[in-house]
């Protein structure tokens, strides 16, 4: 444990992340990017989603597709059980070179990489996948080993009890200060955990259920989520909730103080801004 460093404005600099959380959560950023946008680019190859062990083309839960206008124009829909919408400049039909319509799931810039390829987009999506497991892997064996997981991510009752206070002051742009803000709080904490241990292992295990070799070997694996059509439809829900969680934590990361956050995560030190009952 390094000691607490005086800084200016009477802040204090306490040593908040250690190097290898630094470095999962660098990896995790950066893998989970990749992960979007080219499985995004396989998505385009059919973007369509079923639930159950087969596809039933006829009958999908969501699908993105796209139709000829009266006038000849391309348009984008995307059917969600009985209801449909036009969403023509976004999905199914998007922007492309010189402005012109192209019939394509998703727009250039949400896949990797931008042109139609399935062949580059799962060899880009099956490497990063790997990196995020074994991350994922080494930041849960590291954590456990040091204790960090329990000391860092769990809860305590006192915590709580006082969810909904902590959840108010954030909806008012409300962030602790002082001795407060040494450690994570209650929201931080239950959204953290449900991202290591929840939504990223489903990542993991529904992508390896859309395996044909691991369904074929251990169909019981992929049964536990319905099939494999189930396992896909749960693999791009997961996505979706995970990009949420980004975009919510980046969000956070800008209202509460960029800098202090970057810092924190870069070179592990993080400032205290001292006690408002004390200012």
């Amino acid at each position: 444990m390094r000691a607490d460093q005086p800084a200016s404005g009477g802040r204090l600099l306490v040593y908040r992340h250690p190097a290898f959380v630094r470095v999962a959560h660098w990896i995790n950023a950066l893998s989970v990017a990749v992960l979007l946008l080219s499985g995004l680019q396989i998505l385009c190859a059919h973007p369509a989603f079923y639930w159950g062990d087969v596809a039933r083309f006829a009958h999908p839960a969501a699908a993105i597709s796209s139709r000829q206008a009266d006038n000849g124009d391309p348009l984008g829909i995307l059917t969600l059980g009985r209801f449909k919408f036009d969403t023509t400049g976004v999905l199914g039909v998007s922007k492309g070179p010189d402005d012109q319509r192209q019939v394509r799931a998703f727009p250039r810039w949400a896949t990797l990489p931008a042109e139609l390829d399935l062949g580059a987009g799962r060899r880009w999506h099956f490497f990063f996948a790997w990196l995020l497991a074994l991350n994922g892997a080494a930041y849960l064996a590291l954590g456990l080993i040091g204790g960090r997981l329990k000391r860092e991510l769990i809860p305590t009752g006192r915590q709580l009890a006082g969810v909904w206070a902590t959840l108010r002051d954030h909806l008012r742009l409300r962030f602790p200060h002082g001795e407060e803000a040494r450690r994570y709080n209650v929201l931080q904490k239950l959204a953290y955990l449900s991202v290591v241990l929840g939504l990223l292992p489903l990542m993991v295990f529904t992508g390896l259920c859309m395996s044909p070799a691991l369904d074929a070997r251990f169909h019981v694996l992929t049964m536990l989520v319905g099939g494999r059509q189930s396992a896909r439809t749960l693999h791009f829900l997961a996505a979706g909730a995970i990009v949420m969680f980004a975009l919510v934590h980046i969000g956070m990361v800008l209202a509460a103080g960029p800098l202090n956050q970057l810092r924190s995560m870069t070179t592990g030190w993080f400032a205290l801004k001292p006690d408002r009952t004390s200012s």
